[in-house]
């Protein structure tokens, strides 16, 4: 296939990402009390992470409410443009809520400070983040969660472009069911 023929290597394989999340899904139940009042609520970042947190929720045996929120700050390049915009009005009440933002990944930091400073006016009790990978190598603002949250982290990623699983390059390779690089001839 022409898609797969612009991946460099792969990171991480379909079965990998499902064990992960499977493994974050049950970090995440543990810990909630099994009747959580009121529920948490997850919020996906759109558009990259609706295929992780599809899978994701779909593993959590609690009640959950769940909802999107859109979050750009790529455009059509491979580098953050460290000024992101949230552009799906949000409006859910998270006053004295637990909130768990699911990423697609953590690169700058730029985005989940943006959003979680959002929450955090709207009153959220806590605000933990979820994110299928982390790119520490690439970090420019250190992520202060709220109240008890917590930080659940899929993969740590290389500091290399990487595509699939519901991460793009100009909205492409979304639908690849692993996470690869990208070859740069496709992308520079």
């Amino acid at each position: 296939m022409a898609m797969h023929s612009h991946i460099d290597r792969i990171l991480w394989t379909e079965d990998q990402i499902s064990l992960r999340i499977s493994q974050l899904a049950a970090q995440i139940v543990q810990d909630f009390p099994p009747a959580p009042s009121p529920p948490p609520v997850f919020v996906g970042v759109l558009t990259g992470a609706f295929i992780f947190i599809a899978d994701l929720v779909r593993k959590i045996n609690l009640p959950i409410d769940i909802h999107f929120l859109t979050s750009k700050s790529y455009g059509s390049g491979t580098l953050s443009n460290c000024a992101p915009t949230i552009s799906h009005h949000f409006n859910v009440d998270v006053n004295g809520r637990h909130v768990i933002l699911v990423e697609d990944i953590v690169d700058t930091g730029h985005t989940l400070h943006k959003l979680i400073a959002h929450l955090k006016s709207k009153g959220a009790s806590s605000v933990s983040v979820c994110t299928l990978l982390d790119k520490p190598a690439r970090r420019k603002v250190d992520v202060q969660l709220v109240g008890e949250g917590k930080f659940y982290r899929g993969f740590e990623c290389p500091d290399s472009f990487v595509v699939g699983y519901g991460m793009d390059f100009d909205e492409l390779y979304r639908n690849l069911p692993y996470i690869g690089v990208l070859k740069p001839e496709h992308y520079s």
